[in-house]
């Protein structure tokens, strides 16, 4: 076993504190290893001025840690999983998928007690995502949607700078930075489905590091895995990253995996919405299925929609 293991990071304090929960957990299982943290600046802590859906191209949050670790500069990358593109560089794998924090969106209110839903009319709602925005025009289109990018601290500070009503997170990260007193309410997932992927981290290694994918497994927990493994094979058969407004939820009870899927028009004009429900080992399968059933539902309409407006913009 190797003495002394570096682990890449992206420099925000929220990914700084994920891969230090990931170190903390293997510590406990390898007390003899030391593990060093790598920041890595990625192209999309880089550019903010752009809104995320017209970045080009996918992994612009783990491309260039991705590339350190096929040079051997790291062992292994910790990423939050709806950052993770569907289809993996060559040479790479995700060995691990550890415990998941709550899924769902959460609202932060200027004021700390006004919900997202019953905002006075036309309130500023700070959020970068296509997928919240669709979700939350739907039910409220009179509301003003302000872009907002930046890592959380940043995002935080825009809530009084912009004078904003209040701005949507992932309550994941709010919560694993500490701020749950922050949050004024979490959206329940009938209200707003969340992003694939969210709130699961995962960790990436090189496919042929046998040693340090078997230290990693020791974190991988196998039904957090067969959800996000569904989502992903759905977002993946739809082919959207953050270019639609695409939401999935899979989980498992009572031994059978469950997903939720929903592709949406821009401005949440129209929204087809669905469930499937199988067995664990079907994770893949599923999400493929449910995709299937959202594009004959007139989905695949409008995704065209949303790629034409995009390309008209630019």
């Amino acid at each position: 076993m190797r003495k002394k293991i570096v682990v890449g990071s992206r420099g925000s304090k929220l990914a700084l504190t994920q891969t230090q929960l990931v170190i903390n957990e293997l510590k406990k299982h390898f007390p003899e290893v030391s593990f060093a943290i790598k920041t890595i600046k990625t192209a999309g802590d880089k550019i903010l001025d752009v809104p995320l859906p017209k970045i080009e191209g996918k992994g612009f949050f783990v491309k260039e840690i991705e590339n350190a670790l096929l040079a051997g500069e790291i062992d292994l990358a910790v990423h939050s999983m709806k950052d993770v593109p569907t289809v993996l560089p060559a040479g790479l794998i995700i060995s691990a998928i550890t415990k998941r924090e709550d899924v769902r969106d959460c609202f932060l209110a200027q004021d700390g007690k006004t919900n997202l839903f019953t905002s006075p009319p036309q309130a500023r709602i700070g959020t970068s995502s296509l997928r919240r925005t669709a979700q939350i025009l739907a039910r409220r289109p009179d509301l003003e949607i302000v872009p907002i990018r930046g890592n959380l601290n940043t995002r935080l500070h825009k809530l009084k700078e912009m004078n904003l009503t209040g701005i949507v997170l992932a309550y994941a990260g709010v919560s694993r930075l500490g701020w749950r007193e922050k949050v004024t309410e979490i959206i329940e997932t009938d209200k707003i489905l969340p992003a694939v992927g969210q709130g699961a981290l995962g960790i990436e290694t090189r496919q042929d590091d046998a040693e340090i994918i078997e230290m990693v497994k020791t974190l991988h927990d196998p039904l957090v895995a067969a959800a996000v493994t569904a989502e992903r094979a759905f977002l993946r058969t739809l082919e959207g990253g953050c270019q639609a407004p695409i939401a999935a939820w899979g989980r498992v009870e009572d031994d059978e995996l469950v997903l939720e899927g929903m592709v949406a028009a821009l401005r949440g004009e129209k929204i087809v919405r669905k469930q499937i429900k199988g067995t664990i080992s079907q994770a893949k399968e599923l999400g493929k299925d449910l995709a299937g059933m959202l594009l004959a539902e007139g989905a695949a309409v409008l995704l065209e929609q949303v790629k034409r407006e995009y390309q008209h913009h630019e």
